[in-house]
C-alpha cells in the first residue's frame, strides 16, 4: 500500500545523508517530490534521476534555506509546478562545533541561520498554501543534543532546541486547520559524515546506545513516512526519538 499517492513533499537537505534517504522513502510510497539543497550539484542530480526513475514526479532545486525571500519565492515556485504541498520536511542543517570559549559570534549565528532560521523560512512560506488545502504534515528535524545538550554543541543544540518549541507553537497554532506539525529527533545516525569518525569513537558512541548501534538513515526515513502520512492522523506537536533508547 502506497501511503502518500498523489501527494507532494518538500524536503530540505536532501541530496545526501538523512534528507536523501527520506525522498527516496516517501517517493516509495507516491510521493511526488521536490529536493532542495544549497547547491544543484551532481548528488542532487543523482537524487533528482533516482527519483524520477521510480515513476514520480521529481525535481531538485538549489536554495540557501537560511534566506526568507529565496525561500518564499521558491516554495511559490514549487506550488506553481507541483500544484500542492501537502508535506514539508525541514531537514537542512549545519554544524560548526567547538566550545563555548572558543565559540566566534558568526559559528553562533551561521549555526542559528542555516538550522533554525531556515525552518521559520520553509515552514512561513508552505503554510500559506496548506492554510487554503486545510491539510497538511511538516516534520521538522531536530535531534537527540536539542533535548539533552551537549559540550561542544552549544549553537547546534541551542538550534535543535529551538525546533522542537517552533514545532510545539506551530502544532497549536495551524491544528483548526488539519495541519500538523511534529519534530523528529535523530540520535547517532551513521551517515556518510559520521562513517568517517575513527572506529574507536564510533564503538565509543555506540557503547552508549542501549541497542548498541548506530542509527541508519532509513531509520529516520521510517519515522519521517508514519508522520507524513495519515497512520500518524492524530500526532501533533510531538518529539519522535529515533535513538535506539540513548535518551530515555
Amino acid at each position: 500500500m502506497k501511503l502518500l499517492e498523489g501527494k507532494t513533499a518538500v524536503i530540505t537537505g536532501a541530496a545526501r545523508g538523512i534528507g536523501k534517504a527520506i525522498a527516496i522513502k516517501l517517493a516509495e510510497h507516491g510521493a511526488n517530490v521536490a529536493i532542495t539543497d544549497l547547491q544543484y550539484d551532481d548528488a542532487a542530480k543523482e537524487v533528482e534521476k533516482q527519483l524520477q526513475d521510480m515513476g514520480v514526479k521529481a525535481k531538485a532545486y538549489a536554495s540557501d534555506a537560511s534566506k526568507y525571500d529565496e525561500t518564499q519565492e521558491l516554495i511559490d515556485e514549487i506550488q506553481k509546478e507541483f500544484g500542492s504541498i501537502d508535506v514539508l520536511v525541514n531537514n537542512a542543517g549545519i554544524t560548526q562545533d567547538t566550545l563555548m570559549m572558543r565559540m566566534t559570534e558568526q559559528q553562533w549565528d551561521t549555526v542559528i541561520s542555516v538550522n533554525l532560521k531556515s525552518v521559520f523560512n520553509f515552514t512561513k512560506a508552505a503554510q500559506k498554501y496548506m492554510l487554503k488545502q486545510r491539510s497538511g504534515s511538516i516534520v521538522n528535524m531536530s535531534s537527540v543534543v536539542g533535548v539533552s545538550g551537549n559540550a561542544g554543541q552549544a549553537n547546534y543544540s541551542a538550534s535543535k532546541a529551538g525546533i522542537i518549541g517552533f514545532t510545539k507553537s506551530v502544532a497549536k497554532e495551524v491544528g483548526s486547520r488539519n495541519i500538523r506539525c511534529n519534530a523528529i529527533a535523530p540520535g547517532f545516525i551513521i551517515t556518510e559524515m559520521t562513517g568517517k569518525l575513527p572506529e574507536d569513537v564510533k564503538k565509543s558512541w555506540e557503547q552508549q546506545i542501549p541497542l548498541r548501534r548506530g542509527g541508519t538513515p532509513e531509520d529516520v526515513a521510517n519515522t519521517t513516512l508514519f508522520l507524513a502520512s495519515e497512520l500518524s492522523s492524530y500526532v501533533s506537536g510531538q518529539v519522535v526519538n529515533v535513538c535506539g533508547a540513548m535518551n530515555t
